[in-house]
């Protein structure tokens, strides 16, 4: 009897003992992933550009960059990956670890273009991303040339538009400026005719002599030739009037409820561990909200709008859709 009270004491004791060091390891456990995840960043962030320096994707970049050092207390590290309409930056940015310290700019139409057009035969989409924030939209813009006595109003052009062609710039074949004639074609009845061109500065010599009549682009392309009396903008193509040219009116006051722009924002490889993202997020938050930083990317013609995670995804999404309605028109 004696022997079966110790043996069942003993029994006892171990059990507990045995539940103290699993509890002890749980703990500690937990309390290694938590300081694993509150010491993110511990190294360099490298921020992929996938266009070349001194565009306007890596102006915009650069002046955000320290104010992401602030409030992450490591370097950021813009990292030029031109080429491919962007595509072999975002095709670097998803392979690369899930970590937290590759991260990338994701530019449209050219991101969505880059796997709607069939001849591309890429497989990936917005779903190989998680996404931080967006940081600019830059919002389309319809311009003629300052002595082109034609067209003073948006009116008086689309009311000629509507029953003569119309030539209008492009940046190429699918382009967000060759999008915006398309979409005015298919929703306002205009017979604009694009015209492809490599660049906005091929744009502007074929407007200005004469050549195309009108110019699609930019905010920010725009700002310095209207400065310098060279193009007058007759109508912007957001929801809302733009800072650089508050006297202009929307299409939506106007014509007709057309929006074109071009996006930038941050995205990251998919698999991103959650509080990651969450600091991430934060971060650039935080960054772009800076009015400091608001009034540098002003000053380039550059419009702030933020939008975090699944807000962000969901504006993409939208565009998405833009393009995709206009798959037959582009021949795809």
């Amino acid at each position: 009897m004696k022997f079966t009270k110790l043996f069942s004491f003993v029994l006892i004791l171990m059990l507990l003992l045995s539940a103290c060091s699993s509890n002890n390891t749980t703990a500690k456990s937990d309390e290694k992933e938590k300081k694993k995840e509150s010491t993110f960043p511990e190294k360099p962030i490298t921020l992929i550009v996938s266009f070349a320096a001194g565009g306007g994707t890596d102006l915009g970049a650069r002046i955000l960059a320290p104010y992401l050092e602030d409030e992450l207390g490591v370097p950021v590290v813009v990292e030029n990956k031109p080429g491919g309409g962007g595509w072999i930056g975002y095709a670097d940015l998803i392979k690369a670890k899930p970590d937290g310290y590759t991260i990338g700019y994701l530019n449209t139409p050219g991101l969505i273009t880059g796997y709607l057009n069939p001849t591309t035969q890429r497989q990936q989409n917005l779903d190989d991303f998680e996404y931080i924030a967006s940081h600019v939209l830059d919002a389309g813009v319809i311009a003629v040339k300052a002595d082109d006595n034609r067209f003073n109003t948006i009116e008086d052009l689309i009311e000629f538009a509507k029953k003569n062609n119309v030539t209008a710039t492009t940046n190429g074949v699918a382009s967000g400026n060759h999008i915006a004639s398309l979409q005015l074609n298919d929703q306002i009845g205009t017979k604009f005719k694009p015209v492809h061109f490599d660049g906005t500065a091929e744009s502007f010599t074929a407007v200005l002599g004469g050549h195309v009549d009108v110019l699609v682009a930019k905010v920010g392309e725009v700002v310095e030739p209207v400065q310098e009396g060279q193009m007058k903008v007759l109508a912007v193509m957001m929801e809302e009037r733009v800072a650089q040219f508050p006297d202009v009116p929307t299409l939506k006051e106007t014509v007709g409820d057309v929006v074109n722009y071009s996006s930038r924002g941050i995205g990251a490889p998919k698999g991103l561990d959650p509080e990651v993202l969450k600091t991430l997020q934060e971060a650039f938050e935080k960054a772009i909200n800076n009015q400091e930083h608001i009034a540098k990317m002003e000053e380039l013609g550059l419009n702030v709008d933020l939008l975090i995670g699944e807000d962000y995804k969901n504006m993409l999404q939208e565009e998405e859709k833009v393009v995709s309605d206009l798959k037959s028109v582009l021949g795809w």
